[in-house]
């Protein structure tokens, strides 16, 4: 028998997390409520959930707070949910590590649509960890390894969510080819993602605080279009 994939969700409206909980148990799947962000915490462990629906604004420790703790131990997917519709909002929930960000109020065929979608871009890469034994690239100081899902920069290795990690292997893999936004969001997110074009530009943000330029190779911007991992020749 299959088990069912687990959904942590957490907000203090108590209504709203039960009407989302409904949703998604009539998706076949099974989920765990948590009203704050200590509690959430606790649960995560113990409940190891392979999705969580994150609001940010909560009692004591906030989704924010949340989410870098969640981050420090797990890269299981996230999906924040907020009030707040500030491009800033959404922009600082994605460097914190989320992978998807949701308005609130929102519509329940659009909430599962997202979980699934998100679910399904992350399963395969579990597979592909399990199965491939030659995805590495190498440059001078730097390797990317998508068999073990690490990078190595100046001999030390450097933690970062499954999505960046991917998107520095695919832009690495293809030296000095430029990629559009577009073309870099339907690769790394798939065309399922709904989305916008400023979570690549927040992803390559987030690879160069982590990354800073080599002497050999960068991540380059090319205006107008999009990027690109240029090596010197």
């Amino acid at each position: 028998m299959v088990s069912k994939q687990k959904i942590l969700i957490v907000d203090d409206d108590n209504n709203i997390a039960e009407l989302i909980s409904l949703y998604l148990v009539k998706e076949c799947f099974e989920t765990r409520i948590c009203n704050d962000g200590e509690t959430a915490i606790g649960a995560f462990d113990s409940f190891r959930p392979n999705l969580v629906l994150l609001d940010l604004m909560l009692p004591g420790i906030d989704g924010y707070q949340v989410c870098r703790e969640i981050r420090t131990r797990s890269q299981v997917p996230i999906i924040m949910l907020s009030a707040k519709g500030e491009v800033f909002d959404k922009v600082l929930g994605l460097e914190m590590g989320a992978d998807d960000y949701m308005e609130k109020p929102f519509d329940s065929k659009e909430l599962v649509a997202r979980v699934k979608a998100v679910l399904r871009r992350y399963k395969p890469q579990v597979a592909e960890i399990q199965q491939s034994d030659d995805k590495v690239v190498r440059y001078p100081d730097l390797e990317i390894n998508m068999t073990n899902y690490s990078v190595t920069y100046m001999g030390e290795r450097v933690d970062m969510p499954p999505k960046e990690l991917e998107l520095l292997y695919f832009l690495a893999s293809s030296p000095n080819h430029v990629f559009t936004r577009e073309q870099l969001l339907d690769q790394i997110w798939g065309y399922e993602y709904i989305g916008d074009t400023r979570t690549v530009d927040v992803h390559i943000k987030r690879l160069r605080e982590k990354l800073s330029d080599h002497d050999k190779w960068k991540l380059a911007t090319i205006w107008g279009i999009g990027y690109k991992f240029e090596v010197q020749q």
